[in-house]
């Protein structure tokens, strides 16, 4: 990790023991792994909707505007339903409280300009004064100043009745693990086998990532076909009820 993340962290050390909890987490981890080869990232190109479609609503892409800040480029329809907006276009570090601005920034920074892997766990808050926690991983991709960015999830580690109703209003970072890739491979053959998907290319994989991002709609799903909470809807209905 870069020296100013080294430099949070050491006065913030209690938060630097995480690994991944969520399967889900892992199975993207292994994913950007498995597609960068010998690079430090893989190409934004190389990422195939179909390949993840189990995580896809989970998923987000983050780009720097003009201002250098980190702002949403595409977020998955559970990720907007957590927070009860779209996200495009907000800053990735405005779904945390003020206390965490620093840390949150730097550690965005980190991954875009030294291309590390970073996994943060978090309590969010609802409006109705609940709460769950939360983990993010954030992987980086290939490009340049101009237009890093970076790939990433939110995966609720439970899934209480009411997520996604009630929304999150404030997150709280809990923990933070700066992740070496190869180091972590290790740790992970040591533990039950993850299951891949094929990266071979698909009819499913003609879809757009924006298009399944912005209209939530499952991969392979029929032609207007939208997402609306855990339920695709089609349009149409019968024609003699």
């Amino acid at each position: 990790a870069g020296t100013g993340v080294r430099h949070v962290l050491k006065h913030r050390h209690a938060r630097n023991r995480a690994s991944m909890k969520n399967q889900a987490t892992i199975d993207l981890f292994m994913y950007w792994n498995r597609l960068r080869g010998e690079r430090p990232a893989p190409a934004r190109t190389d990422i195939e909707p179909a390949d993840i479609r189990r995580h896809l609503a989970d998923t987000f892409i983050l780009e720097r505007d003009a201002r250098g800040e980190s702002v949403f480029r595409l977020a998955g329809t559970r990720v907007c339903s957590l927070y009860g907006r779209e996200l495009k276009n907000f800053s990735f570090s405005s779904l945390f409280g003020s206390h965490d601005l620093t840390l949150t920034k730097r550690l965005v920074k980190a991954c875009y300009d030294e291309k590390i892997i970073c996994v943060i766990g978090f309590e969010g808050r609802s409006a109705a004064g609940r709460s769950n926690s939360f983990e993010t991983i954030l992987l980086p991709l290939q490009g340049n100043s101009e237009s890093a960015r970076l790939f990433g999830a939110i995966i609720p580690c439970d899934k209480p009745y009411w997520l996604g109703s009630d929304i999150i209003l404030d997150n709280s970072i809990t923990t933070v693990k700066v992740v070496d890739p190869e180091k972590e491979l290790v740790f992970l053959n040591n533990r039950p086998s993850v299951s891949v998907a094929s990266l071979a290319p698909s009819a499913d994989s003609l879809v757009s990532a924006q298009d399944v991002f912005q209209t939530g709609a499952a991969i392979g799903s029929p032609p207007g076909a939208k997402r609306v909470r855990h339920l695709t809807v089609i349009t149409g209905g019968l024609e003699n009820p």
